[in-house]
């Protein structure tokens, strides 16, 4: 796939693997974490298995929704997580997680299924996807200091 499909982030969190694969496969930590800063979600189904289907709303802090339909194609514990987001635009997600000192090192990698989408949705998705792992970051923090 030519790489300008692609959207990439890194970055070293300092919590488990298993802890942020669980913030995946949480629904209810999953929906308070997952998109740019300002949005909420509402989950009307969500099975957390190869095949399964996860659907939901996005609510923009403006009060737009953004419907979404997924399925998880891989499911690696503590390791990879896989998803297909087969509603426009179409794309696949790819999360990896490797063990590092203090912490996890993450990679988030989006890659859409054409070029022209892609250029389109360039400047809303990259600073996007930065937001999503600084909310992650905030929720898995705020987890821990729960336990």
């Amino acid at each position: 796939m030519d790489r300008v499909h692609i959207f990439r982030t890194e970055r070293t969190l300092p919590f488990t693997p298993p802890a942020i694969y669980d913030a995946f496969a949480s629904a209810p930590l999953l929906a308070a974490w997952w998109g740019p800063d300002g949005f909420t979600n509402s989950f009307e189904a969500f099975d957390f298995k190869v095949g399964g289907r996860w659907v939901f709303v996005m609510h923009g802090p403006d009060g737009s929704s953004y419907p979404n339909q997924n399925v998880f194609t891989e499911l690696e514990p503590a390791r990879r997580v896989v998803i297909r987001h087969d509603c426009p635009p179409h794309f696949t997600l790819t999360v990896q997680l490797s063990a590092v000192a203090g912490g996890t090192h993450l990679t988030w990698e989006q890659a859409f299924d054409d070029a022209v989408t892609a250029r389109a949705v360039k400047a809303i998705v990259v600073p996007a996807n930065e937001q999503n792992l600084d909310r992650l970051t905030r929720a898995l923090s705020a987890s821990a200091n729960l336990s």
